[in-house]
């Protein structure tokens, strides 16, 4: 059983196109318009086991909200057309990792009902010219469109980058638990025999 999905999204905003197979060994190639949002996707994807394929380009020079959203978006069906009909997964995910003074905490459910809650506060809003603040709505978008449950937690930390690098690590580990394959399930891991 392959679970791929290749997804693209073309506005009169964004282009998007995103290859994400659950099953690699975390090959990543990541072309955004923003190096240090490439950094995070190459990590998530290296600690998930991921092997995710993602160019985007969008209006930059107007604002960076719509290519993060459509981002999200694009990402959050390439996770949910993967799992398919999420039979035999384990379902659930949580992965706690430090990066230096950094401790953050993603938990997951793979659940087909969207929801986030992001409980961080960064110490300042840029990274170069890259706006962290952007992270959260980038969030929002994914779970919606993954069909996911999603929180994210910051223990602690002061360096934003050390922060938000320990958030997609946790992410992409959070995800490989979630997603893996588990032999004493059998069909859809719900008491309700359906994931919605």
């Amino acid at each position: 059983m392959t679970r791929k999905a290749e997804i693209e999204r073309k506005t009169a905003e964004t282009e998007i196109e995103v290859a994400w197979n659950l099953d690699g060994r975390g090959l990543h190639r990541i072309e955004t318009p923003y190096p240090f949002l490439n950094h995070m996707l190459s990590s998530m994807g290296k600690h998930g086991l991921f092997d995710l394929t993602v160019r985007a380009k969008g209006d930059t020079d107007i604002d960076d909200h719509h290519t993060l959203e459509d981002l999200g978006i694009v990402l959050g069906q390439a996770l949910a057309q993967a799992l398919g009909e999420r039979r035999g997964i384990r379902r659930f995910g949580q992965a706690s990792v430090p990066l230096d003074e950094a401790l953050a905490e993603s938990v997951i459910d793979l659940s087909g009902r969207p929801y986030l809650i992001y409980q961080v506060k960064l110490p300042r809003r840029k990274i170069k010219e890259f706006d962290v603040s952007l992270i959260e709505h980038f969030l929002k978008s994914f779970t919606d469109h993954a069909k996911v449950t999603l929180h994210v937690r910051l223990l602690y930390g002061k360096d934003p980058h050390h922060i938000l690098e320990a958030i997609f690590k946790s992410l992409g580990r959070a995800l490989e638990g979630a997603t893996r394959f588990e032999s004493r399930i059998e069909g859809i891991p719900s008491t309700k025999g359906r994931l919605t």
